[in-house]
Order: C-alpha cells, then sequence, then structure tokens
C-alpha cells in the first residue's frame, strides 16, 4: 500500500490586506499519496499558488495542519524548512530561474553542490539528469543558448537530479508552445512512472489536465472537487 506523502487537515491561510485579511485557502483537507500525478486547477486567485508555496514549506498554515514527508509544515524552523525541501523536494516553475552565467551541467549541479555531494557523484547524477530530458549533448551550453523548451527541460533536470521524492511544478508551461507543451509533460509522467517521484501541479492549462491522473478543483480558496481521471498514455 502507498504511504500518504502529503495530508493537510483543516489548512486556513490568510494574508493581511489594508486594516483586514483576505483568505487564500479555506478548510483544506487533502492527501496525496507516493507516485502520484495530481494537480491543483483552478483560475488565478483561486488559492494554487498558496497552497503549493506551503506544501513546498516556503510558507505556513495560518490554522490547521500541512503534514509533508512526515514533517509537519508549520513546526519547521526556518533552517528544517530548507533542508527538507533541498532533501527531498524539487520545484518547477513557469520561469525558470536558470543562472545566466553558469552552464547547463552547473545549472543541474548547483542542487547536489547543496547537499556537500562528492564530485564524481555529481558528474555522474547530473548527466543521468540531462539524458532523461534529452538534453546531455548541450551540458556546456549557457542558458542564454537554449530555446524556452530547452529551458524548461534545464529546469526539470535540475529539480529530478536529486531523485526528490516531491516535485512541485507550478504552471510549468505557461511560457510554451503546444508542441513543447506536451514534450515536456510526457518527460514529467515517464519520470514519474519510472522513479514514482509524486508530481503535484498548480495549473489552468487544459494541455497538463490530460496528463494527470487527479483533478483538485480550487474556487475562491475551497476544494470544489477532487476527482479520480484517465490521463493521457504517453
Amino acid at each position: 500500500m502507498s504511504e500518504k506523502i502529503i495530508t493537510t487537515e483543516k489548512l486556513v491561510k490568510r494574508f493581511p490586506v489594508g486594516d483586514g485579511e483576505f483568505t487564500a485557502l479555506d478548510d483544506i483537507n487533502l492527501s496525496f499519496e507516493t507516485g502520484e500525478f495530481s494537480g491543483v486547477i483552478g483560475p488565478s486567485g483561486s488559492g494554487k499558488t498558496t497552497l503549493l508555496n506551503i506544501l513546498g514549506t516556503l510558507d505556513s498554515p495560518t490554522e490547521g495542519t500541512a503534514t509533508v514527508l512526515g514533517n509537519k509544515i508549520s513546526s519547521l524552523s526556518h533552517k528544517e524548512a530548507a533542508q527538507v525541501r533541498n532533501k527531498y523536494i524539487g520545484f518547477i516553475f513557469q520561469v525558470y530561474n536558470l543562472l545566466p552565467v553558469y552552464t547547463v551541467f552547473e545549472n543541474v549541479e548547483f542542487a547536489l553542490v547543496l547537499q556537500n555531494r562528492p564530485a564524481a557523484e555529481r558528474k555522474k547524477r547530473v548527466m543521468e539528469a540531462l539524458e532523461w530530458v534529452g538534453l546531455e549533448k548541450m551540458a556546456n551550453k549557457k542558458p542564454s543558448k537554449l530555446s524556452g523548451g530547452e529551458g524548461q527541460r534545464v529546469a526539470i533536470a535540475r529539480a529530478m537530479v536529486k531523485r526528490p521524492k516531491l516535485v512541485l511544478a507550478d504552471e510549468p508551461t505557461a511560457n510554451l508552445d503546444a508542441k513543447n507543451a506536451h514534450a515536456i509533460l510526457k518527460t514529467m509522467k515517464k519520470l514519474n512512472e519510472e522513479l514514482k517521484t509524486t508530481f503535484l501541479f498548480s495549473t489552468h492549462d487544459e494541455k497538463v489536465m490530460g496528463y494527470l491522473n487527479r483533478l483538485i478543483h480550487l474556487e475562491d480558496g475551497k476544494v470544489a472537487k477532487d476527482e479520480i481521471v484517465t490521463a493521457k498514455s504517453i
């Protein structure tokens, strides 16, 4: 039986606005098991990114609990939260956030440098990650020489190089054309199936939704619907 990798109970997130408060998430009760390929969907402002930020230990609930990989988010210090992210969580954003002065290899390697991995191990794992995304021949190129699709594939390799248990992908296809978006999604689905990595997307892109096995619909910070769906085969 798969273990639960994420659970939230009565999760609420409020932000101060002027003299009052804005409730971004309201009474969120969810759980995700190892190996899921799921998405939180809904219009802009529905709370998708806020939820991913909490599950990625970048923020904490105002009320209720969120437990990720056995860690209660609100109980983590900043240092402890950074350690959880560094060891267990990969992030993929719509903006690739590649470091322009570094090569593709160095951008992907950076996550392993933070883990103090030996140089020989770093080289092996970086080249393996670049092979996963079909960019092993571009290891020495700078980000400025890459297309948008290639840049996003480097971002996937960077997220996957440490073999994370959880990958959080916030609108990862927003800046890509349809052809590149489908190629990226197929790559992530393949990694999900081969490595059993749990993927959780935040999206309102119909292309992304077609690859997901579960859709959590957010409306005004609440779960309006949680459904298991049949995804595209790759």
